[in-house]
């Protein structure tokens, strides 16, 4: 099964370590399973190397679409930003940490139907220490109460899906509840999902900052902001 094209997105701050790995293994994944296919990645502003890395495999692959924020717009920022600039009907993405493996993308196209409109990953097992499993797990559960969700893991930041959702509906969270966003705007555009696992590694490099306790308490905040916006207010 061939796709008519993809558009493979990663946001990256501070990934300089692994974003030229990711990004030339979705392309070496994806390129025989569709017709065109372009790979973007957004440099959100990132201090580390990440925009001279990107800068010189832009040099030699003509796929490859760099774009540099000059400053930090934050996760939903430099998502929006890809799938803004995304050209092709079907839009992938993960993460530009290598939590996941890019090459798996192979596995969503696939399932990628004629009635199908979201490919969602859910996570085997999950590479992270004990406690951020743990905050993981009930920031799952209270995502899911709160917007009526009904996925096995509506964090899983690995998915396929048509540009079409994005576009008549577009995303406007900039923080990291830009996933809860975009699943519950997937719901109600009546998206046909289909769910396969995925593999998910402990991070290679660098930290992640949403796992302390001001990132947290911030992200409660914003997600019930975005509670009150999408679920009360509608």
């Amino acid at each position: 099964m061939k796709l008519s094209g993809v558009s493979a997105m990663f946001p990256c701050y501070n990934d300089a370590a692994t974003i030229g790995g990711l990004v030339d293994d979705v392309h070496t994944a994806l390129a025989p399973l569709a017709d065109a296919l372009e790979v973007i990645v957004v440099n959100d502003g990132s201090t580390d190397d990440s925009r001279k890395v990107l800068d010189q495999l832009a040099t030699t692959r003509p796929w490859l679409k760099v774009i540099h924020h000059e400053r930090n717009r934050g996760y939903g920022g430099a998502l929006i930003t890809g799938f803004t600039a995304a050209q092709h009907e079907w839009i992938f993405y993960t993460d530009g940490d290598a939590q996941y493996d890019a090459r798996e993308a192979s596995l969503l196209v696939p399932l990628a139907t004629d009635d199908v409109d979201v490919v969602q990953g859910y996570k085997i097992g999950r590479g992270d220490g004990l406690h951020r499993i743990i905050i993981g797990r009930i920031y799952h559960h209270v995502v899911k109460r709160l917007f009526g969700l009904t996925g096995r893991d509506t964090d899983c930041d690995f998915r396929l899906f048509r540009r079409k959702l994005v576009v008549n509906r577009p995303l406007v969270s900039t923080s990291g509840v830009i996933c809860v966003e975009l699943m519950r705007s997937f719901r109600e555009q009546n998206a046909r999902f289909v769910e396969t696992p995925v593999h998910h590694y402990f991070r290679p490099s660098g930290k992640s900052q949403f796992f302390r306790i001001p990132a947290i308490a911030r992200s409660a905040r914003q997600l019930l902001e975005l509670w009150w916006r999408l679920v009360v207010r509608g």
